[in-house]
């Protein structure tokens, strides 16, 4: 019996001590609205996208958040340019087939025919077979024509996002033209079977064009030392519409990461009653799905050397691999920014730990990487088990699989732990920046 009072009082030591501001009822509101059907699974650049910026801008009004310097509004606006088909033709046994199709690459013009010397062909019947098959996508020894089983068709969105080729930051980085004697993977569905004798080809002319994106970003100006930053984020964007379940085809991202974007939206309202020494910088990154192009937007405006600090949250929603009141953070060793943490909660029941999963390479796979290659002791926080997590990356991803008290915590801690970076009295020690 005295054992177990010991630890309700170290657990309720963080609250009494520094005042329980974060509340699970705001955090509860804030995480439904993202991960809502009607924001259809935030997919970046689409009007769903866009009415999650709209949310989250009006989220950081209340919080009594100003644009960051330069800006008119709290949306931080940067195009991209990328491929966009002009014009295909697939024809079959002469027959012309409007059937979709999907080239992987960056080729602007592409031009496949059945040739067994220089073209191989496969039936893919199953998402298993798909991932095999587009693992090879980056060594390929000839063309390859693969037919997608009509089951597939959910698939078709999500392929022509990330496959498409890569985005330029403008139109003169853009090469004028691809290698033609690059090998080129296109995907065709196969609505009606095609023999393993019938003759087959397809052409496809593609083009570049803008695409727009907006991060969502707003500031509490530092008292005393307002050159110096603290950076907070998550990502609001997530994958948009992927095959029905059981009649499910919206991908939520209730984890991922509409549970980090509530984290950064909680601690502006948390923080804007402290009266910081530092400017804290609130963001909600996009694109992070398809590239990191939102965080490496902001990184290219931010200057390293200011910047302290940065908190990035992605995907506390569930219970971490060590328990309740604790979560991980991803590049522990490379800098004293956990260490720091660490001390902030003595007494308290929450602990943060080294990331469990350094074989996923996790530190250089979100949103902080852009800042901690330049130096910047950039972290993330997280708890998911992303080595069973069966919800990650699908239709499930649902508020109804979160722990929303438990996010709550996190939160609470991570305002809390995060005090003496924010009032100056902390300086977390550089990471050694990559180079290239």
């Amino acid at each position: 019996m005295k054992k177990l009072i010991l630890s309700l009082a170290a657990g309720c030591m963080m609250t009494a001590a520094h005042g329980q501001q974060i509340q699970q009822k705001e955090v509860a509101r804030i995480i439904n609205t993202l991960a809502a059907d009607n924001m259809e699974g935030r997919m970046s650049g689409t009007p769903a996208a866009d009415r999650a910026a709209a949310f989250i801008s009006e989220e950081f009004k209340k919080a009594g958040l100003q644009p960051l310097p330069g800006e008119t509004s709290f949306l931080q606006h940067f195009t991209k340019y990328g491929i966009s088909t002009s014009s295909t033709t697939l024809t079959i046994n002469g027959a012309v087939k409007n059937w979709p199709v999907i080239a992987v690459g960056s080729s602007l013009n592409v031009q496949l025919s059945k040739d067994t010397a220089t073209c191989m062909e496969v039936h893919v019947t199953n998402a298993e077979e798909l991932g095999a098959v587009l693992d090879q996508r980056k060594a390929l020894q000839k063309n390859v024509l693969v037919w997608l089983d009509p089951s597939l068709t959910g698939y078709l969105g999500g392929l022509e996002a990330s496959f498409a080729g890569r985005l330029y930051n403008s139109l003169k980085d853009v090469p004028a033209d691809t290698n033609h004697t690059a090998k080129h993977m296109v995907m065709v569905l196969e609505k009606e079977p095609v023999g393993a004798q019938a003759s087959w080809s397809v052409e496809q002319v593609r083009s570049i064009k803008a695409r727009e994106f907006n991060n969502v970003a707003g500031i509490i100006k530092g008292a005393t030392k307002p050159e110096e930053y603290v950076i907070y984020s998550g990502h609001y964007d997530h994958l948009g519409i992927l095959p029905a379940v059981a009649g499910d085809s919206i991908a939520n991202g209730a984890d991922d990461d509409a549970s980090g974007t509530t984290a950064v939206i909680m601690l502006a309202n948390y923080f804007k009653k402290k009266h910081p020494a530092r400017t804290l910088i609130f963001v909600a990154f996009t694109a992070e799905e398809i590239g990191g192009y939102g965080s490496g937007y902001f990184s290219k405006k931010m200057d390293p050397e200011k910047v302290v600090a940065m908190f990035n949250i992605e995907m506390i929603g569930k219970e971490s691999k060590f328990g309740k009141n604790s979560a991980f953070i991803t590049g522990f060793e490379k800098s004293d920014f956990g260490t720091i943490l660490q001390r902030n909660l003595e007494g308290s029941a929450f602990h943060f730990y080294p990331d469990p999963y350094p074989e996923q390479n996790l530190f250089y796979r979100s949103d902080n990487a852009n800042l901690a290659k330049l130096g910047v002791p950039a972290h993330t926080i997280s708890t998911t088990q992303i080595d069973k997590d069966q919800f990650y990356h699908t239709v499930k991803d649902e508020v109804s699989t979160l722990d929303i008290k438990n996010i709550t915590d996190i939160i609470q801690a991570i305002a809390v732990s995060s005090g003496t970076i924010v009032n100056g009295t902390s300086t977390p020690t550089r990471i050694a920046p990559l180079t290239k």
